[in-house]
């Protein structure tokens, strides 16, 4: 086999590797599972939110079709950070919240979920009374929902979900599922693959 076919198959298992990787096509959940998540959830959750959480993580799961969905967070936060009594890490919200960043980015990568979008909010423009002043927005990919609790567990038993809590003073979090997306996370590492392959069969010749 010539060298550029075996750059070919390189990069053709490492693509469908990362497809099996990236996923966002499988089983729903059972109810059986979904049970075993939330009771380990409410052994490790931590906090006055705890509870509600768990009813709001119930209630996300309960009609699971095993699919891709997209987490929208808007953030609001607090003048101070707030951490819980013996927690010594500073009073700068925004430097909690990306102490929570960094701390989940392992996390989510594990669990085949990646940010698509975060961006600062720097206007108002039509804006009804009473509405919340959110200071940024974040979409987060989940592979599943599946993925999702894993995550959720995870950063629980690692007690990291207190920088989130200490830095806003609230938050809006819903599922969404694109009907319109300039987003094509499979496309672009097909494309980066496709680019690094014709790098390399330049070298190669």
């Amino acid at each position: 086999m010539s060298a550029t076919w075996i750059l070919v198959v390189g990069l053709l298992t490492l693509y469908l590797g990362f497809v099996v990787w990236y996923g966002g096509r499988g089983n729903p959940l059972s109810a059986q599972e979904t049970e075993r998540f939330l009771r380990v959830l409410a052994e490790r959750a931590q906090g006055p939110e705890a509870a509600v959480l768990l009813d709001e993580v119930r209630a996300l799961v309960a009609k699971d079709d095993g699919r891709e969905f997209v987490m929208q967070n808007l953030a609001r936060y607090r003048t101070r950070a707030l951490y819980p009594p013996g927690q010594h890490f500073g009073d700068d919200p925004r430097e909690a919240d990306r102490r929570y960043g960094r701390a989940i980015a392992p996390h989510l990568l594990r669990n085949g979920c990646v940010p698509l979008f975060i961006a600062r909010r720097i206007g108002s423009f039509i804006q009804p009374v009473g509405a919340d002043d959110w200071h940024y927005v974040a979409m987060v990919r989940y592979r599943s929902r599946r993925d999702f609790l894993r995550f959720a567990v995870a950063i629980e038993a690692a007690e990291i979900s207190m920088h989130k809590w200490a830095a806003l003073e609230k938050t809006h979090v819903f599922p969404v599922r694109p009907l319109l997306s300039l987003v094509f996370v499979r496309g672009a590492v097909a494309a980066l693959l496709a680019l690094v392959g014709v790098a390399l069969a330049w070298v190669i010749r």
